[in-house]
């Protein structure tokens, strides 16, 4: 990393006076999930993150961007080297994206969104910015302030810019259709689907390498099932649920109507939303425990509860 990097710029400075110390405040992005979370306090002051790419090391593989620069934008940039991050490309900003915390279809390839960042700055409830993390994918140290981030609707911090892990964009990119083939039997043929789709009749496999490992893959697949190329994933119902792994076999819970799970991932989209569980006690008094040393005056994107959809 630079060494401009270790000094927190004026555009940051200035976003962090603009957050102020004072007052309901959140960060709106381009309202792609806007309503996770449940409806925030109508009085909460709405902001802007600040936009742009700060600094990128191919050869390093992490780049340094604002929060409020879209995927788009920062996957157009990186992709003039042939590179992209684990990010899902749904027409959202990179801090949408980090705050709610949500897998792209590709995560068996490209990896959890909570491994893509591997720092973190953000305003706190008291109008500072606060640096966590490490710049490079060796250093382990401080991993914990970006984890607890990812996913927390800016009600711990309000995002403002990130270093993310870049990988490489590969050769080939192949999309494969089966009726016959046992979706959790994939990852048992090929090295590493980067996803397994099912929707409890049809598998939908992604396939991501050079092009001669891509046919060697798919000629593997092809030897036990009927395979047919097709030109990408299917459309995916509105609701997303979370589950684990396992339980994507119990697909009666998945209720009428169409829905497509994630094998290996947990992740389902269905026609009708999940029926919200309540987390132990546990559970909750310890997300209270960090809401309160996070924001202990609760200004924080209010009205907002991480994991209710």
């Amino acid at each position: 990393m630079t060494a401009k990097l270790q000094v927190i710029d004026k555009v940051l400075l200035d976003f962090a006076s603009e957050v102020g110390h004072t007052g309901p405040v959140a960060i709106e992005g381009n309202r792609t999930l806007w309503d996770l979370g449940g409806p925030g306090d109508a009085d909460t002051r709405l902001l802007k993150a600040p936009t742009g790419i700060v600094d990128y090391v191919p050869d390093e593989m992490t780049v340094t961007v604002r929060c409020g620069t879209t995927v788009e934008e920062l996957h157009a940039a990186l992709a003039e080297k042939g590179q992209r991050t684990g990010l899902p490309e749904r027409g959202g900003t990179v801090g949408g994206a980090l705050a709610v915390g949500e897998n792209s279809v590709h995560m068996l390839g490209r990896g959890r969104l909570r491994e893509a960042a591997l720092q973190v700055r953000y305003v706190s409830d008291d109008g500072q910015v606060i640096t966590g993390g490490g710049p490079t994918v060796k250093n382990v140290t401080g991993f914990d302030l970006p984890r607890i981030m990812v996913g927390s609707l800016g009600t711990l911090g309000l995002l403002c810019e990130a270093i993310l892990r870049t990988n490489p964009i590969p050769a080939c990119t192949r999309w494969l259709q089966s009726e016959s083939i046992d979706p959790f039997a994939v990852s048992s043929i090929v090295l590493r689907p980067s996803a397994i789709l099912w929707d409890g009749t049809t598998t939908w496999i992604e396939l991501e390498d050079h092009p001669a490992a891509v046919d060697a893959e798919q000629a593997r697949l092809a030897a036990v099932a009927d395979v047919l190329e097709v030109a990408g994933p299917p459309d995916l119902p509105a609701h997303r649920w979370s589950l684990a792994p396992a339980a994507l076999r119990d697909t009666a819970q998945f209720g009428d109507g169409p829905w497509i799970a994630s094998v290996g991932v947990g992740t389902v989209w269905a026609a009708q939303a999940q029926q919200v569980v309540t987390p132990d006690r546990t559970a909750q008094a310890l997300a209270q425990r960090v809401k309160e040393q996070f924001d202990p005056h609760g200004r924080l994107n209010p009205g907002r509860t991480p994991g209710v959809r």
